[in-house]
């Protein structure tokens, strides 16, 4: 008997589940390779479970590096997560820091202790972000200043004060190098992703990836954006759950060509390759991660190929 169209779309969405299952869990099968070996990372933004900082300082401990500092204005599940790299890669050392990743002091103090520590930076990801979902109407003037400071004034800081201690040198480290990647979003790419103020705010981080790429020339410190779509993070969690009551969860992350949502581990595969030497020659990009939702002006999905 030929399955109806719901029972097919169930299926599908079951498949999707157990996809994006394999690809949460994937360090636990994969093969550490070694490409970030002997680098020091600070990773800010690191505070949710579901997070792109967690998963991301996850895979760049998996990956090799010497030293981690993974930091969150919130210490609320900093602990566990120094635990668990601590546990699972005895070979990285972790460091645990709270700190506000808007704040001048703060970030000077975490980069200044990464080269008391180490000698040397390597990478910085900037990812620490608010999110809102306000009309323009309901929006006000602090609405903006605020979702600029944190999203905007964090970036900055991470572009002004990692590109320097990225160019000191040491022994360990004969010359400046460095890989400064920041989290934007597709909403700074077009409309329809986001509020007013979050679009506006990622439309500012992209263009100081390509700015500040341009101002670090001839340095050899490199400075991109990842700009994720939907994601399952603690962040989105209101649109996962309002739609899991309604009973459409099958329906989420289908305006795009791979036809589901993505996974925070997803952007952490992204801004590993941005950080590591394999992306040596990619410098000043906004990248896309999204399912392919920034490759074409809006369509009726199924309708027009």
């Amino acid at each position: 008997m030929a399955q109806t169209k719901n029972e097919q779309q169930k299926k599908a969405y079951e498949v999707t589940l157990q996809r994006l299952d394999r690809i949460r869990n994937h360090l636990d099968s994969r093969p550490r390779s070694g490409r970030l070996a002997g680098k020091v990372a600070i990773v800010t933004g690191c505070g949710s479970l579901a997070g792109i900082g967690r998963a991301t300082a996850l895979q760049f401990a998996h990956e090799g590096v010497k030293h981690i500092y993974v930091c969150d204005i919130n210490d609320d599940n900093l602990p566990a997560l120094k635990e668990t790299i601590s546990q699972r890669y005895p070979d990285v050392q972790c460091t645990a820091i709270v700190s506000d990743a808007a704040d001048e002091a703060s970030v000077k103090s975490i980069i200044d202790q990464s080269l008391a520590d180490n000698g040397r930076l390597d990478i910085f990801f900037a990812n620490a972000a608010i999110a809102t979902g306000a009309p323009i109407s309901a929006t006000d003037v602090e609405d903006l200043e605020r979702t600029h400071h944190i999203n905007v004034t964090s970036c900055f800081l991470a572009c002004k004060y990692a590109s320097e201690a990225m160019a000191v040198t040491s022994p360990s480290k004969p010359e400046s190098s460095g890989s400064i990647i920041m989290t934007a979003s597709v909403a700074g790419i077009r409309s329809g992703a986001g509020s007013v103020d979050y679009s506006a705010s990622k439309a500012a981080v992209i263009s100081l990836a390509q700015t500040t790429a341009w101002q670090l020339q001839r340095t050899n410190i490199r400075c991109n954006a990842v700009c994720p779509g939907l994601i399952e993070t603690g962040m989105t969690l209101p649109t996962f759950e309002m739609a899991r009551e309604r009973g459409t969860a099958g329906k989420i992350g289908q305006l795009n060509p791979t036809a589901r949502y993505g996974v925070a581990a997803e952007i952490a595969h992204a801004v590993t390759f941005l950080a590591s030497d394999e992306a040596s020659y990619v410098n000043g990009v906004a990248l896309p991660v999204d399912g392919g939702l920034a490759a074409s002006l809006p369509v009726v999905p199924g309708k027009f190929h």
